[in-house]
């Protein structure tokens, strides 16, 4: 037995283990990467310099492991591959394994040559193929998670702060999943009584601005914000319908719930119905509302055609369709857009690259120009109010007319939100009401 060991690298054969503990160990550790220093101490980088001798080394050294294992490497450039097909048979937990940590080293050690990204992992009958090709690093790292790291982050995340996340996990155990987990901004808006919106989580998991993000992607990660947070009870996608499933019963809360939905569509860029019933809300794509606007945006953008004139021929659009349950929202979703087309078009006439509340007042006097409005501005600290002292658009308080007011100021808070972000905040003063002969705003800044 000593002759035996002997003829191994005692590092290979230094402890034995029982087959079900190391199928567990194996079992375990799947969907994690390995510390880079493990991986150079099993194969070391140099063997990296060809991937013929990389192959023997690999079939040679799990020969004697006794474990069943063959490996074939193939690339385009033995030295330096920008290509490169591997192939693993034998026992199907090892191999499993064995993939893992054989891709993880080729992509990590190749980071300083020509970085290698995992394109795919195909299981086959008799084995594993996966498929690298050249890229660069961030791409290459991230294939990593992807394919062999998908609860990587989550353990590390754990153990970084167990105490935290086992109070969490108590707490929605107890409660039946009952509770609900929402970003703090998300509770801010709550607290000062506004519609709360979900900007900030979808962006954060998108990576990417939300008016970037296409309407498939948008509906499936709402969807997975919604359940994980728990805000509702489940979410179901049919094609570009989106039904939320809750359990409230408070009327308000389903009306906030069903206003935040569709604000957080209309932020992504589309126009959705959306509707409520005892425990349902219903949002069901509306594209030709979208054309609409569109159209009407492009009219106001390109022409001097007053405001109002174009909102009577929306209006009148809106009622002519069928089963439109919310027609300000349709208002809203014109104001916004209107406000930020209205401000890209100045920005890029005056060549802006950062707003200040400086030409952010100079652009809303062009505006007010555009919709035959008159306004006043006067600086308050940080703070800057805005003062409309003559508007041709308020009429007579008739139906018509407060709509048209309601998509004007909703225009004024789209400028406001293309310029600034989350960072400004508009404070009402003083709205025109029949009778009255002037409207204020403050512009608040951090």
């Amino acid at each position: 037995m000593i002759c035996q060991a002997g003829k191994y690298d005692t590092r290979i054969n230094s402890s034995a283990i029982d087959h079900s503990l190391f199928n567990w160990i194996l079992k375990e550790i799947d969907e994690k990467l390995l510390p880079s220093e493990i991986l150079n101490e099993f194969v070391d980088p140099i063997m990296m310099n060809s991937m013929d001798k990389l192959e023997s080394y690999l079939n040679r050294r799990f020969e004697e492991l006794k474990w069943g294992i063959c490996i074939t490497l193939r690339s385009d450039n033995d030295i330096s591959p920008g290509e490169v097909l591997m192939e693993i048979k034998g026992n199907n937990q090892k191999i499993k394994f064995i993939t893992s940590l054989i891709t993880q080293y080729l992509v990590k050690n190749s980071l300083k040559i020509k970085p290698l990204e995992v394109m795919s992992v195909v299981n086959t009958n008799e084995g594993i193929k996966v498929e690298l090709s050249g890229s660069n690093n961030k791409d290459a790292l991230l294939s990593l998670e992807i394919f062999f790291g998908k609860t990587d982050e989550l353990v590390r995340t754990i153990k970084t702060r167990p105490a935290f996340w086992k109070s969490l996990f108590n707490r929605h155990l107890v409660s039946n999943y009952n509770m609900v987990t929402v970003h703090r901004n998300y509770f801010e808006d709550l607290l000062e009584g506004k519609i709360p919106a979900w900007e900030v989580a979808i962006e954060n998991l998108a990576k990417k601005p939300i008016r970037e993000i296409p309407l498939t992607e948008m509906l499936h990660l709402m969807k997975e914000v919604f359940e994980t947070s728990r805000i509702v009870d489940r979410v179901e996608i049919d094609k570009d319908i989106l039904v939320l499933f809750h359990s409230y019963r408070d009327r308000a809360a389903i009306e906030k719930l069903r206003k935040s939905a569709h604000a957080l569509l209309e932020a992504n860029g589309h126009m959705f119905d959306a509707r409520a019933t005892a425990n349902i809300v219903i949002l069901t794509h509306r594209s030709d509302v979208g054309i609409k606007i569109n159209e009407i945006v492009k009219t106001l953008k390109n022409s001097n055609t007053r405001l109002d004139q174009e909102l009577l021929v929306f209006f009148g659009f809106l009622k002519g369709l069928k089963d439109i349950p919310d027609i300000p929202i349709s208002l809203t979703s014109l104001g916004r857009r209107t406000g930020k087309s209205l401000m890209q078009g100045y920005e890029l006439e005056n060549n802006i690259k950062t707003w200040t509340l400086d030409n952010f007042q100079k652009a809303l006097q062009s505006i007010d120009a555009r919709l035959h409005r008159e306004s006043e501005w006067k600086s308050e600290g940080k703070d800057l109010l805005y003062t409309i002292r003559k508007c041709n658009i308020a009429g007579n308080g008739n139906e018509f007319d407060n709509y048209v007011c309601h998509t004007v100021r909703e225009t004024f808070k789209g400028a406001l939100s293309y310029a600034f972000g989350n960072k400004a905040r508009m404070c009402t003063k003083h709205l025109l009401t029949h009778g009255d002969n002037f409207c204020e705003v403050i512009i608040r800044m951090p």
